[in-house]
């Protein structure tokens, strides 16, 4: 009876086509304006992959894990002192955004390169100091000539390559997530590679607002 037939999905975040869902049962058109789409369009524009070449795949027990090459360039920065990780990043990444988003010498939206990624300063004890540094790669078509910022906070700066160890997971990734699967990760690779231990990477892939199948990594600097 009517009853077998599955009842329309809510209106609003949580509705399947804001997730990103691939599910060929869902249609996506019913749901195309929800508000993921409309600030992924109007903020980030395109999005690109900052670019990388996988250089080894490795495994230990159940902590699987990448060796990559990420591609140096050009970078806005926000470096963000005397804080803890989580409160930091409330700070640092809005400014970042607005950057990308238009808030520039040229008034551009650049679209977006994911992921982003902060690095943070481990303490003796494995703790986080309360320190870390917002590194945005700005879009490959801005590289020569990277828009301005217009907040002097945000520094434009030139890196080089870096060779890391990437561990993925999933969910809203909070400093304690983050320390987890470092420590994960570092002792997956005990014996088999030689890592940083003043500084990594956490990585970020998803917009705040997408409450599923978020894709959070911790990189490891090879050293």
């Amino acid at each position: 009876g009517a009853e077998s037939e599955a009842p329309a999905s809510p209106p609003g975040p949580l509705a399947p086509a804001a997730l990103g869902a691939v599910s060929p049962q869902v249609r996506p058109e019913r749901r195309s304006h929800t508000m993921l789409g409309m600030i992924k369009n109007s903020l980030f524009g395109s999005v690109e992959t900052w670019p990388w070449q996988v250089l080894s795949k490795g495994a230990k027990e159940d902590v699987s894990y990448e060796e990559r090459t990420c591609e140096g360039g050009q970078f806005a920065t926000v470096e963000v002192t005397d804080k803890p990780v989580d409160e930091g990043l409330r700070e640092a990444m809005p400014k970042v955004m607005k950057y990308v988003g238009g808030t520039n010498d040229k008034g551009i939206g650049m679209g977006m390169t994911v992921p982003i990624s902060f690095a943070v300063f481990p303490g003796d004890d494995g703790s986080l100091q309360k320190k870390l540094k917002v590194w945005f790669r700005i879009p490959n078509q801005f590289q020569s000539n990277p828009p301005v910022p217009t907040d002097d906070s945000i520094k434009i700066e030139e890196r080089e390559s870096i060779t890391v160890y990437s561990l993925q997971f999933g969910g809203y990734a909070k400093e304690a997530d983050y320390i987890a699967h470092a420590t994960q990760l570092r002792t997956a690779l005990e014996g088999t590679a030689t890592c940083r231990s003043d500084i990594y990477f956490c990585t970020g892939y998803d917009p705040p607002m997408k409450p599923y199948g978020r894709r959070n990594e911790v990189w490891l600097v090879k050293a």
